[in-house]
């Protein structure tokens, strides 16, 4: 920690990175100006994903330069998530700031946020997107998507919903004791329902290199949120088998009250037709229910959310080093 008076409330920031070598000396500078000014305590809480640059060699020289650095390695790429868990369960701050290490989060918001906090009594201040910044019009299609879907679904607000968020050590304390494998951080927050207050920002442009964010993980992470809050696609199965159901009822009577007038035509194409919609209906009902039951299986096997392969800590004990 920095050395300022006991007296001062201690903040801690959680950063997770990933492959931010370029950015990450800059960004990590412009927070501690802002917050040297502020009348708190901080540390900053890094977690490395695995990352495969100069990252992690980055996070130990500022560890050396400064106190108030904490570094954390995990062992390998665990997800954007489950870095945030090890993050959170490192800090050891009254009240805990989350954001990205791309820059895209300004860290000159960071004084509002704790202000909000000590003023308003809420137990969250969460930063919300007034715009989504520099992004492609397909990944503005599909957040605008899943969100609609996920509020649908789950009965919460997610519009303009980010990571970049104070929540008080009471709101961390109750988030990890929440034990679950598939995690999903922002609707895990709202899920709690502590007291929030919001504060409108706009998305930075990355400072250099890309988001490592692919469509590929865009995608697991919808899936991980719509499963993780709703049981709606389990229950859609069920309606859409009943939907069948009735239909193959009056089908099956229209077929057979042709037959008996005699008026009953051969339709090789309508058969065709309706083995081709019945068996990808099963298909993809065998595929949802599948998703369940592997993200079941994920969590009896009760493994670690991540590993801890190095850190800055000079106190650090390798079997303590993971959350259960």
């Amino acid at each position: 920690m920095v050395d300022t008076p006991s007296d001062k409330p201690l903040v801690s920031v959680v950063i997770p990175v990933f492959q931010e070598a370029g950015v990450l000396q800059v960004f990590l500078a412009s927070i501690r100006q802002v917050l040297s000014v502020s009348p708190v305590s901080y540390e900053l809480v890094l977690v490395d994903d695995g990352s495969s640059d100069d990252t992690w060699p980055l996070i130990m020289q500022e560890a050396k330069s400064s106190s108030a650095v904490r570094g954390f390695r995990l062992s390998r790429n665990f997800g954007k998530e489950l870095a945030i868990c090890a993050g959170l369960e490192k800090a050891r701050g009254d009240a805990v700031i989350v954001m990205d290490g791309d820059g895209q989060h300004p860290a000159s918001l960071l004084p509002e946020l704790i202000r909000l906090w000590q003023a308003s009594g809420a137990d969250v201040v969460q930063a919300v997107k007034r715009t989504r910044g520099e992004e492609s019009l397909s990944n503005r299609v599909g957040a605008l998507l899943f969100y609609s879907i996920l509020e649908k679904l789950s009965g919460f607000d997610f519009k303009g919903a980010s990571d970049f968020k104070l929540m008080s050590r009471k709101v961390v304390d109750a988030w990890l004791r929440m034990g679950e494998r598939n995690v999903f951080f922002r609707g895990m927050t709202a899920w709690m329902g502590f007291t929030t207050v919001q504060i409108p920002f706009e998305v930075a442009r990355r400072a250099s290199g890309h988001s490592t964010w692919s469509y590929l993980k865009r995608l697991k992470l919808a899936i991980t949120g719509i499963t993780a809050f709703s049981s709606m696609p389990l229950q859609f199965v069920t309606f859409a088998g009943g939907l069948f159901l009735v239909f193959s009822i009056f089908l099956g009577g229209q077929t057979l009250y042709l037959k008996l007038a005699g008026r009953a035509v051969s339709g090789f194409a309508t058969v065709i037709l309706l083995e081709l919609i019945i068996g990808s209906f099963l298909m993809i009902s065998l595929g949802i229910i599948g998703e369940y039951l592997a993200r079941i299986y994920r969590e009896v096997k009760g493994r670690p959310r991540y590993l801890v392969s190095q850190s800055t800590e000079t106190d650090k004990n390798p079997p303590q080093d993971f959350l259960l």
